[in-house]
Formats: C-alpha cells, sequence, structure tokens
C-alpha cells in the first residue's frame, strides 16, 4: 500500500498544474517518445462533453454534427468518460463523468452500447479516429469492484476507503501495490479496444498512477492496435508510454500575457524550456480551453479577453497538437454547468472559419506536422520587443507566424536570411510580399498567418 501522506502530497502538485521538471528530463536524457501510429501525424483534436454538446446529450443527437467537425477539419475526438456515473456522494444532479460505476459499461443518459458502436464506426466512415477518457486513479463509491475486489482500493488505518484529493467527495484512491488491479484495469481497457475499435485513449490524471502501470498496459492495448495515448500531465517522461501530454505551460504563458503578468519576451523561454525537456518527437496538446478550464477557470474570454483570437491562432502555429474544446468554434462564451444539464449554444462565429483555416492548412502543410516530422521553430528577429515572429519549414513547405502580442498597435520591421519572399495570408487569400527590414503594423493583439502554399479554398472542404 502507497504511503498514503506522500500520495496526497503528489495529488496536489498534479492538481494545481505547477509541477517543475526534474533535471533527469533535460538534453542528454534517454527518454525517448513512443512510436505515434502514422494518421496521427498531421491530426488535430477535438474534445467532446457528449451532455452538453446537444439538447438530447445522446451519442445519436452527436452523430449528426460528424459532417461539420469533419468539414471544420478535425481528426480525433476524444470523448470525455462514457462510462456509468456513481451514485453514492453524488456531486449535483448529474455527477461528474469522472466518477465511473462500471468500467466495462455505457452511461445510459448517452445512449446503449449499441448506439456507441455506431458512433465509432460512424466517425471511422468520415475518416477520423475516436479515442475515450479513462479515469484510471480513482473510482466511485459504488464502483462494481467496491463489492467485488475492495482489496483494490486505498484505505487508511482505519480500514476506511481514501479520497485521492481532499475535495474529490465523490471518488476512492485505487492502490495500485496490488497488481490484480493492474490485470483488471488492463482487461477493462482492452475490452473497448476488442469491442468497440476505438483508437486509444485520454487517461485522466496519468501522473498520479505509477508509471510502471502505463509502462505495463501500453504494449497490451498496441497488440490489438496501435492506439493513440493522452496523458493529462505534463511529465516528460510520460513519452515514453503515452503519444501526447497536456501543454499546461503554454496555457498559463498565454493566460499571463494576457492579464499582463508576463510579456512576448517570456516566450522565448516557454520555447527554451519545451526543447530541452521533452522528446524531439513528443506530442504537446495545445490548447486554450478544456472542460476544467471552461467550467472552473473561466471562458477564454474570461481568461484570455482580447487575446482569445490571437492566442488561438498561436496555439495552432507552433509545434505541437492543436486541440479545441467543444463549443470553441461556435464562440463559447459561458462556462457550462459540470454536474448539470447545460447545452452549448451553436452559432456562427468568426472562431469556426479560423480553426478551419488553420485545420486545413496542417493538413497540407508538411512545415506543420506533428512531432519530429513537422519543421522546427526558428524565431524571426524583429526591432520590436512586443513582436514574436517565427518560420517553420519542411521540405519546401513554410508557414510564417507574427503575432502582437499587446493591447497596443505595434509598428515594426522584421529581418530574415532570405528576403523578398511572396507569401500567401491565409486568412485574407492575398500575396503577401515578406522583406528585411519592411516597415510592418499590426493591431492590438493583432496577428498575420503566411503560408507558400497554394491557397486553400475551405468552403469547398
Amino acid at each position: 500500500m502507497f504511503n498514503l501522506k506522500l500520495k496526497i502530497l503528489f495529488v496536489f502538485a498534479v492538481v494545481f498544474f505547477h509541477i517543475s521538471c526534474s533535471p533527469d528530463y533535460l538534453v542528454g536524457s534517454k527518454i525517448v517518445s513512443v512510436t505515434h501510429p502514422q494518421w496521427s501525424y498531421n491530426s488535430t483534436i477535438y474534445e467532446v462533453n457528449i451532455r452538453q454538446f446537444t439538447k438530447r446529450g445522446t451519442f445519436k443527437a452527436f452523430a449528426k454534427h460528424l459532417p461539420r467537425l469533419k468539414k471544420l477539419g478535425v481528426d480525433i475526438l476524444w470523448l470525455m468518460p462514457i462510462n456509468p456515473i456513481g451514485k453514492k456522494n453524488r456531486k449535483g444532479t448529474l455527477g461528474s463523468y469522472y466518477s465511473v460505476r462500471d468500467y466495462k459499461g455505457i452511461n445510459p443518459e448517452f445512449g446503449s452500447k449499441k448506439d456507441f458502436k455506431n458512433l465509432v464506426d460512424e466517425i471511422h466512415k468520415y475518416g477520423m479516429h475516436v479515442i475515450i477518457d479513462w479515469v484510471a486513479n480513482h473510482s466511485a463509491w459504488d464502483n462494481v469492484w467496491v463489492k467485488t475486489h475492495p482489496d483494490f482500493y486505498t484505505k487508511d488505518e482505519h480500514g476506511n476507503f481514501v479520497l485521492p484529493v481532499a475535495n474529490w467527495t465523490d471518488v476512492i484512491d485505487f492502490d495500485y501495490s496490488n497488481k490484480k488491479l493492474w490485470s483488471a484495469m488492463a482487461d477493462a481497457m482492452q475490452y473497448w479496444v476488442k469491442e468497440f475499435d476505438i483508437d486509444g485513449f485520454r487517461c485522466d490524471v496519468a501522473a498520479m498512477v505509477p508509471k510502471e502501470f502505463w509502462a505495463y498496459v501500453r504494449p497490451q492495448l498496441d497488440k490489438l492496435k496501435h492506439v493513440f495515448m493522452l496523458a493529462e500531465a505534463n511529465e516528460p517522461f510520460l513519452h515514453e508510454y503515452f503519444d501526447m501530454t497536456y501543454n499546461w505551460q503554454l496555457k498559463d504563458l498565454l493566460n499571463d500575457i494576457a492579464k499582463g503578468r508576463k510579456k512576448t519576451a517570456d516566450i522565448y523561454s516557454y520555447l527554451k524550456e519545451e526543447k530541452n525537456n521533452y522528446p524531439p518527437d513528443a506530442y504537446r496538446m495545445n490548447f486554450t480551453s478544456n472542460h476544467d478550464e471552461n467550467s472552473w477557470n473561466g471562458t477564454v474570454f474570461e481568461r484570455l479577453d482580447g487575446a482569445a483570437e490571437i492566442s488561438a491562432v498561436f496555439a495552432c502555429l507552433i509545434p505541437g497538437m492543436p486541440m479545441i474544446y467543444n463549443g470553441q468554434e461556435a464562440g463559447l462564451n459561458k462556462r457550462l454547468s459540470f454536474f448539470e444539464k447545460d447545452s452549448i449554444n451553436w452559432k456562427p462565429s468568426k472562431f469556426g472559419n479560423i480553426y478551419k483555416t488553420l485545420f486545413h492548412e496542417k493538413h497540407v502543410n508538411q512545415a506543420m506536422l506533428n512531432g519530429s516530422k513537422g519543421g522546427k521553430l526558428n524565431v524571426i528577429k524583429s526591432n520590436n520587443k512586443n513582436i514574436f515572429a517565427f518560420e517553420r519549414n519542411k521540405n519546401g513547405d513554410r508557414i510564417v507566424g507574427i503575432f502582437n502580442f499587446t493591447a497596443e498597435e505595434q509598428i515594426f520591421t522584421v529581418g530574415r536570411n532570405v528576403f523578398n519572399d511572396k507569401f500567401n495570408d491565409i486568412f485574407t487569400h492575398k500575396i503577401f510580399k515578406l522583406g528585411k527590414d519592411k516597415r510592418m503594423k499590426l493591431p492590438a493583439w493583432g496577428y498575420k498567418v503566411l503560408s507558400d502554399r497554394t491557397l486553400i479554398n475551405t468552403d469547398c472542404l
């Protein structure tokens, strides 16, 4: 059994997302990223909250959005937990998705197992992939294993079940010193690959589960299918078992820049740390919102204000896989209730076209590929400290981003090794000549994205 006090201290560090990287993870370490599925190198990812996505909140209702999501340029659909939700100590009326009552069951709120299988098949027909959220660290108080395998759970000195975190009162902690738990958890994960042909998992609080378990389960899953694994964590060592980790560092940096707590110069430090701390082929998930951020910390407009748009574009262009949380493409401007029904208000938004343009550029521009197959970020120097400009290139494909990370208009010039290059502005569809010492101007929180590829008519895709 784990030392409970040590585990709780570690848990709090993870919860607040402030775990620092150990020097063991710096350049020269032997950490090597897993081999990724080939289809993932130019992929984008979209988080789906089935309950809130439609008024009905079912698999069938969500399936009607697949053509739109395909047109948007989405490749991987990450479904928040689809399992039955615990009733004992439930939070709110409907409870938390992350309080799992049965690891091989389907939440009846969403539909039946047949409905889910039909949804997976339909997703695959559109050439997209699907991963499901997996909660391996803890379960609901009334999970079926509580009665059949009470030894799977951590207990205090009085034999009582233990919470993984003080205010997570609707769940109880697993004891991974029990290897029988490993076998049961692996069996449950394999079930969804075998029976429903899912393409992988997003693993909740992955760093709170012993890394040895991930080393144990990943090969078993890959024997069934080369899966895609996303860790809700940012620890570099997890790339030995996971394809992608959370880029909380980027999210926090963008929040701080928008609030004036950090400046453009801090981007350079961020990039250096990314290069030093993570394997070259590691995927980092770039995002400005997710279910936790939206519900507990505020919408992108609350946290980023005028910088919401520039932050979304920046997250799509720099190395990493861009992620949209459901509704962001519709300008989601409310905090979705976590434990109650609270449907998204779907409406036209400029963010839809922004994401569609960037996602489709990612599909055809080799410089924007994920991991080591994409172009490295090369900084373009500017005479204005408030401007951040860069170029990525690969096999003759190039993408250039120029960003004004301030609330004021900026006038500037940039210097380049190759001058007088003509690019396509992917948003205005106009030719833009980028030359040395060319005087340019960007409005507050303004940006420009340039590509040397043939213009993409996104309306026809």
